[in-house]
């Protein structure tokens, strides 16, 4: 039997168009289980958001699985962790998947990471597409499987929140994350510690960059990163993967305007790592030399991230 899938998409209802775009796309999955659609509302109107998506909600074919699309408000603790978690307590499905409400699952994604939940896995994600003004990149991970040691040594872009599908009842999101921070990274980790996640290495879903409400508030990114190195030690322990968050650390405090806290954390970067570039990225950045948010437009471009 095709295990039925509840889809949760959380929104704050201000971005009606991108929303509407992420439910069509979801309802339109050629697959042949329920989909239980949940989109959360974090700290918006209920009612409007329903009105958003009233007119891309349609009825299947005739032999399909009926769909269920509720709007619910978030009833957790605020924001995005919370928001995703009160769509899966919400949901009564064999597997729950994540899309965000910028986002876009492309055709064949739901079934292609359903089948490879075999029984040696609980968790999987896909390859994924950034989408960044005119330009579309492809990011895979040239891989079926993605463990632990991975994650640790790469945030590994592909293994994006809206690619996951996961079977209920396994994985919660830590509503603990500061200001909603590499919630998924965390989760993925925690996957990939019980077994490795199931890795479709096609992109399945269009993730658009430059929509996202959080790349630019750079205290949230350095709580979110510090946070990730508490939770989970061994980020410290591999030179690549230290070198990268640190860098990063780096690179957010510059954009800050706290020069000595970049420069102290650029280098502990060099230290990890003497080949980490985002090290001297951040030095670039502290000295003025340039913006950075023209930094991560750049790199956006060419579909990577700091």
């Amino acid at each position: 039997m095709t295990p039925s899938v509840g889809v949760v998409i959380p929104t704050t209802g201000k971005r009606p168009e991108q929303l509407r775009a992420a439910t069509r796309a979801v309802l339109t999955q050629d697959y042949p289980g329920r989909i239980d659609l949940v989109v959360v509302v974090d700290g918006g109107d209920p009612i409007a958001v329903a009105e958003q998506i009233a007119d891309v909600v349609a009825p299947r074919s005739k032999g399909d699985e009926p769909h269920c699309v509720r709007v619910l408000p978030n009833r957790l603790s605020p924001g995005l962790p919370g928001a995703r978690n009160t769509g899966i307590a919400a949901s009564d499905t064999d597997l729950v998947a994540f899309c965000d409400d910028d986002d876009v699952w492309l055709p064949g994604k739901l079934a292609a990471q359903s089948e490879a939940l075999g029984p040696g896995a609980d968790f999987s994600s896909c390859a994924i597409e950034v989408e960044y003004g005119t330009r579309r990149v492809p990011r895979l991970a040239g891989l079926t499987q993605v463990t632990k040691a991975d994650l640790v040594r790469s945030r590994m872009v592909m293994v994006h929140s809206s690619t996951f599908v996961f079977r209920r009842g396994a994985y919660w999101v830590d509503e603990s994350a500061p200001m909603g921070q590499n919630e998924d990274w965390d989760l993925a980790l925690r996957a990939a510690k019980r077994q490795p996640i199931a890795h479709v290495d096609s992109p399945l879903v269009r993730v658009r960059w430059g929509a996202s409400q959080y790349v630019t508030k750079w205290a949230d990114r350095i709580a979110g990163l510090e946070w990730m190195l508490a939770r989970h030690p061994e980020l410290a322990v591999d030179p690549r993967g230290a070198a990268r968050i640190y860098g990063q650390l780096a690179f957010h405090h510059a954009a800050m305007g706290r020069r000595r806290e970049a420069g102290r954390w650029a280098l502990r970067t060099f230290a990890a790592r003497a080949g980490e570039p985002r090290a001297p990225i951040a030095l670039a950045v502290a000295a003025g030399f340039v913006s950075a948010p023209a930094v991560l437009s750049l790199l956006h471009d060419r579909g990577h991230g700091i």
